[in-house]
């Protein structure tokens, strides 16, 4: 079986670098952090010029067409330069709204997300939280009546539309919410790695019909954000990685390398496990979506994965890099911050195993038979 990337794929990602290290070198970051910016609006004009923003939006619809796996080598490498772009939420909202949506959601966003004008959040942390789902959706004559609270939406005051989810008489459906509609609480927040966010309160939020998507969307949904996630998370940490074994080399003491040192070289020497671990559960997701295989499981692995990997590496990276790990001039802290919010995003390691456990618990669910 050949299992390298295509000649299309391999210039994606090629492309996708150029692009991210054009604006995201280590001085031009630390320029952003000082910035108060939201998020880098500058790059993100770049990805919509060369249709980065687009890419597995169906043709018809303007996009590129493309499968998980061309997303996922451009988000691997979004996390190697930590950018901060909302470039997996609208993709993923364009495409749920496209496949899921109806006339009137499809008309409202689909063309501004597709293009990049407008963006989107997606945020499915209601359905890890330990209290249920907090946010109540219920059917009107006119449409639905929101009711309760979203959680750490990221970009709420940037973006346009939000994708949530809520609890329905049918059962949990999947919401596009104007996040421009009066009436909409916002207590603002910033997440650990510094991008914007708030909770949003409902309190009988008059709807549409058809900001309902359809009841499968969810499903589709929800591997999908893990696959993303857990690319992100691979590129923080293979970049972190990276700059441990540069360091270690060049760094002297005692008349040698530190890197030289059996502690160093068998800790980075798990990290490369770590790292490559998460790479191969990661692919194996990637491939099962784009061949319309159940992914349950496997998204499950990546996600515990991506949080092992992540804690591991960054935390390695900090302790190596000694005391100039925590000088906030110099670039390691990025890779930790980023790698924290990611493993808390949809869910950390002990929600994730539960969630998996229940899922190998229940083999009639997935067509398993013991």
């Amino acid at each position: 079986m050949d299992f390298t990337f295509s000649e299309e794929q391999r210039a994606i990602a090629d492309l996708a670098t150029s692009v991210f290290s054009d604006y995201c070198a280590d001085d031009q970051m630390q320029k952003y952090d000082n910035s108060g910016a939201a998020y880098n609006a500058d790059l993100w004009q770049q990805l919509q010029e060369t249709g980065l923003v687009s890419l597995i939006v169906a043709e018809e619809d303007g996009g590129t067409g493309l499968g998980m796996v061309e997303l996922m080598l451009t988000l691997e490498q979004q996390g190697r330069f930590v950018a901060p772009v909302p470039l997996w939420s609208t993709q993923l909202a364009a495409v749920a709204i496209s496949r899921f949506g109806a006339a009137g959601a499809k008309s409202a966003w689909l063309a501004d997300l597709v293009s990049g004008a407008k963006l989107a959040s997606v945020n499915l942390e209601g359905l890890i939280s330990s209290r249920g789902l907090s946010l109540k959706a219920e059917q009107t004559s006119a449409g639905w009546r929101l009711q309760g609270r979203a959680v750490a939406v990221a970009l709420a005051e940037q973006s346009a539309v939000a994708l949530l989810p809520a609890q329905t008489a049918g059962g949990v459906r999947l919401f596009a919410v104007d996040l421009s509609l009066p009436g909409i609480g916002k207590m603002a927040g910033m997440l650990t790695h510094n991008e914007p966010a708030a909770d949003l309160t409902f309190t009988g939020l008059e709807l549409p019909a058809d900001s309902a998507l359809a009841p499968e969307a969810l499903a589709w949904l929800e591997p999908r954000v893990v696959a993303c996630l857990g690319a992100l998370h691979l590129g923080v940490a293979r970049e972190a990685l990276t700059r441990v074994v540069a360091y270690t080399t060049e760094r002297v003491q005692f008349g040698r390398p530190i890197a030289s040192f059996q502690a160093i070289t068998q800790k980075t020497a798990d990290c490369l496990i770590d790292v490559e671990s998460l790479r191969s559960t990661l692919w194996q997701l990637c491939w099962r979506l784009d061949a319309g295989l159940d992914a349950v499981g496997a998204a499950g692995a990546v996600k515990v994965w991506a949080c092992d990997c992540g804690y591991h590496v960054t935390h390695a990276a900090q302790h190596m890099h000694g005391g100039i790990g925590v000088d906030l001039s110099y670039p390691i802290h990025r890779f930790t911050l980023w790698s924290r919010a990611l493993e808390m995003t949809f869910g950390g390691k002990p929600a994730q195993l539960a969630a998996l456990g229940q899922w190998l618990a229940s083999p009639e669910a997935h067509g398993v038979e013991l």
